[in-house]
This record gives structure tokens, sequence and C-alpha cells, in this order.
């Protein structure tokens, strides 16, 4: 994890920690990063947003800085985060960027860069940023006269992107009620020209954002809400997306959650029959359910894992020529029709796979145990986290909590790299004895890491 880039771009605090000042420095050194890496007088960088209220301050800071740096920009307004990686992969641009904290709060934003390639940018790309940002390590390159550059707007090329996913579907999504909660963020500018391009029988919900009800009691990181709707009114199924729709969570016609390992589990097991899946093999975290790793076993697919970030995912599927990998959290790649995951393009496949198979998503997700897991957060800043790794007493804690799991449970800590937390998560088949050790960890990384 970089100084400014985490796991999945630059976080912060809009206007406090993520200020106008520092947007416009990282928009001038991307410029500078992105001239240099393609040999271009005068790059094309492409910039979208979510909902937040704070996306035109930054949306303008960025501007500034990429022109006075001799890019040109494009504005796209708001739109998904793998709509931004899809159209620079799909246009002369040479790069993009998308203005979003995706699951945070409404009061964070963040800064997330592609290639030309529509891949985020390498750890040796992001780091020459902040060289540049926190270092100084040469003057910004300002541009004057005619070499400065100009932004134009095209909130029309989103269409291409919508396009696109509509058309990764065999057929129609005809037959099945859906209800769609966009949580009042990104999707909420495409998923209805999405699902009724589709023929989709759909109702969209949470889809009217202020600018501060984005995530807000609703979408993937309120699945319960989703759960009820879907439940008290006879759908078959929900889907839940967050707030640039760059992932998804399901649930069922009982408005039981469908997670990313559960899905991750249909779709390789559908892959695979149809002589689909690269490799035999699927790409998860550490973080994935132990019943994923059960179920890959049991239906002889590899399941390669990796750390917890969908740009480790991504990495481990490109190296090995992977088309599926994702996460728990619904953060889904589809490798032949996106290089990015996309919460849309999850859900029109999830949709299309129950269909093909003609059973409920409730049947479909029984291919898969899922063991119980706990998840607490613990509050925790950077030098904190630094001292996590070191400390003796917590690493003796760990091999002990681990004996008592006695091979039916683990115990995995994990600094966020978008948030200031530690993760804490437990996951075994004895709910009450996970409860007791993940609450315990808790408070031992509290007392010690203070």
């Amino acid at each position: 994890m970089g100084r400014l880039f985490g796991t999945d771009g630059v976080r912060g605090v809009a206007n406090t920690e993520l200020t106008c000042n520092l947007a416009m420095n990282i928009g001038q050194a991307a410029a500078m990063i992105v001239a240099k890496d393609m040999n271009k007088k005068r790059p094309l960088f492409l910039l979208g947003t979510d909902t937040r209220i704070s996306k035109d301050m930054l949306t303008g800071a960025l501007a500034s800085g990429l022109c006075s740096a001799g890019a040109d920009v494009i504005l796209l307004g708001v739109v998904p985060t793998p709509a931004v990686a899809y159209l620079v992969s799909n246009s002369e641009a040479d790069a993009a960027i998308m203005v979003s904290a995706s699951h945070n709060p409404f009061e964070f934003n963040g800064i997330k860069i592609f290639g030309s390639e529509g891949y985020k940018l390498t750890d040796s790309e992001e780091e020459a940023i902040e060289a540049i940002v926190l270092d100084n390590v040469e003057p910004y390159d300002i541009k004057s006269g005619s070499d400065i550059g100009t932004i134009s707007t095209d909130e029309n090329m989103v269409n291409e992107y919508i396009k696109h996913v509509a058309q990764t579907v065999d057929g129609t999504l005809e037959g099945i009620k859906i209800a769609v909660d966009c949580a009042n963020g990104s999707a909420s500018a495409t998923a209805k020209k999405l699902f009724e391009m589709l023929n989709a029988d759909v109702e969209i919900i949470n889809s009217s954002p202020n600018g501060i009800n984005i995530n807000t009691n609703c979408g993937s990181t309120h699945i319960d809400v989703l759960g009820d709707f879907v439940k008290n009114n006879d759908f078959d199924m929900g889907i839940a997306f967050d707030g640039d729709a760059d992932r998804c969570l399901a649930v069922d016609n009982n408005g039981n959650l469908v997670d990313g390992d559960q899905m991750i589990a249909i779709f390789s097991k559908q892959m695979s029959k149809e002589g689909r899946l690269s490799g035999n093999s699927a790409v998860v975290t550490v973080m994935s359910n132990m019943g994923f790793f059960k179920f890959c076993e049991q239906n002889n697919i590899n399941a390669e894992k990796t750390k917890v970030g969908d740009r480790y995912v991504l990495e481990c599927m490109k190296e090995k020529g992977y088309n599926i990998g994702g996460e728990q959290s619904g953060h889904i790649i589809f490798r032949e029709f996106m290089t990015t995951g996309d919460g849309q393009l999850t859900a029109v496949q999830l949709i299309s796979t129950i269909k093909k198979l003609n059973i409920s998503l409730a049947e479909a997700a029984k291919i898969m145990t899922v063991y119980p897991q706990v998840l607490k957060n613990v509050k925790a800043d950077k030098q904190m986290k630094e001292k996590l790794a070191s400390d003796e007493v917590i690493n003796k804690a760990l091999s002990d909590f681990e004996k008592q799991l006695d091979g039916e449970g683990r115990i995995l800590l994990r600094p966020s790299g978008t948030e200031p937390l530690i993760r804490v998560m437990v996951e075994g088949k004895d709910y009450d004895k996970i409860t007791q050790v993940v609450d315990e960890m808790a408070q031992l990384l509290e007392e010690r890491l203070k």
C-alpha cells in the first residue's frame, strides 16, 4: 500500500483529507506520467464521477490540474467505475480517472486512475505520481499558451458501455421478477437503460441521488433493506450495487444474501460445464469463505488465492490467463468482457445463468455451503496498521486462537486498504466460539496498538 494510493486508489474525507489542492496536484502528476508513458505531448483523459456532493469540486480540481499540465479532458458525468475502464480502452483516450469512494459514506471521496488498456495503474506508476506530489522529485510541468489543455463534455459515451454489457447476455432476461437497488450512486444513471435493453421485469429502487444519500441505508452495504423489499413484494431475486457500481450482491426470493463467493461458485460451475472456464480455475482472496474452497474441491475446480484487493485478483488472472475471479464483497471480474470488477455485468450474468439453469437463485446458491463468519472492525491509523505485524503479543494470541479453532476455523487480521480500520475476521462451524474469539482479538488490538 502506497503513501497516497491504497488498494483501490486515493481515498479520504473530501475537502479535509482529499483536498482540492491535492486533487489538482494528482491531476498534474498523472498528466506528466501518462505523457511520458505514452510518449505524447498532449494526452487525452476521460473523467467520470459517482453522485457524491464533492464530485464537482474534485472533478474541477482534477481537470484543472490535468489541463495545466497539457492534457485534454472529456467529462463523462455520473457513470459507473467499470464504464470509465471500458470507455478508455475502447476510445482514443490515453488514460481515465474515476472520482469515487465506492462503498464509503458520502463525506469520503476517492481518485481511481486507469491506463489506456482499461487497467488500474501499476504500483510503479502510482509510486511515480506519489514521488512528484509528495517528494517533489521533479517540478510540475506547467504549460502555457496553446499548450494548455482543454475540457469538453460527452455524457453520451456511457451508452457504448451499456450496450457492451447487454451484449454479453444471450437472449433476454424476461421471466424473472427482479428488484434492483442502485444505492443512490452511479448505477442510478445506467441501470434502467441496461435492464430495459434486456427486457427484464425489473423495479429500480434507491436511484434518486441528492449528493449525500449515496450508500445511506441502501445498496450493497445495507443488503438487509433489499432483502426485506424482495421478500415483502414477491420478487424472484434482488440485486444491490455499491456507490460506483463496480460490485454487487444479490438476495434470493426469501431475502437471503447471496454473496460474491456464492456467485463465483455459480459462475465457475456453469462456465466449467460449458467448457469456458480458463484453466479450470477461479481466483479469490484469502477472505473468501472456507465453503468456497470446499466447493472447488468437490467440483474439481482449482481455487487460486490472492491478497485482498481486486487489483491482486486481476494480476493473478492476467498472469495465468484465468477469466473469472473476485471477492466475497461482490467485486467480480469477468476478464473476457471487462478489465475490472463490474456490478452490472455481474448482475446480468447472474440472472442469465439462473435463467439457463431454470432454477431459483436460492436453489442455485445451495451448491456451496457457507461457513459462519464474524467480522469486526477496529479503528486504526497508519501507525497502528504498521505496528500490527511486528507485535509479539498479538502474534502469540493469533496462534493461540488458531489452536482453539482446532482445524475447524481460521482467523485473519487485515489492515484495510481503503479505510482507517483493521479488520478481524473469524470463521468456523461454531458461531458462539468464533464470536468470542473475534471479540477477544478486537479488544487485544485496541489495547496493544494505541
